[in-house]
């Protein structure tokens, strides 16, 4: 297997903290929301940069599905991550919820390009079988 690319962020301070690149480009503090005890703040958190990241990679999968059925089309998926308390081990695990646009796409053809968006998505094939996803196509 080929490496295409590869990227490297820190974190000090956990949920309380900070993350970075080492040349800075990428930095942002990490505050605690409320409903996990924390304070809220400004910052983002580990489920918001999840969220961001598959929700990204899934629209490029689905950006180059849509390019293999030479379907001009615009598309739109905006991710939502939960944290669960994971009663099994006493800690803690997410879920998440992939809701899809695809404008002009009747929703039984987007349905089968988001399918096969998911099959190819680095993310979805890195989560399968470890954290419950569900695609929904919105439209």
């Amino acid at each position: 297997m080929k490496k295409l690319y590869e990227t490297t962020i820190t974190n000090t301070g956990g949920r309380s903290g900070e993350v970075h690149s080492p040349d800075n480009v990428f930095y942002f503090d990490i505050s605690a929301p409320k409903e996990l005890g924390g304070e809220g703040g400004g910052g983002t958190n580990p489920e918001q940069l999840f969220a961001a990241g598959y929700s990204s990679c899934f629209n490029s999968a689905l950006e180059l599905v849509l390019g293999k059925e030479k379907i001009d089309a615009k598309s739109t998926v905006t991710a939502t991550v939960s944290l669960y308390s994971d009663p099994a081990d006493g800690g803690f695990k997410v879920g998440v919820v992939l809701e899809v646009e695809i404008d002009g796409v009747d929703k039984e053809k987007a349905e089968a390009l988001v399918e096969k968006a998911h099959q190819v998505c680095p993310y979805s094939k890195a989560t399968r079988g470890n954290i419950d996803v569900e695609l929904k196509v919105i439209g």
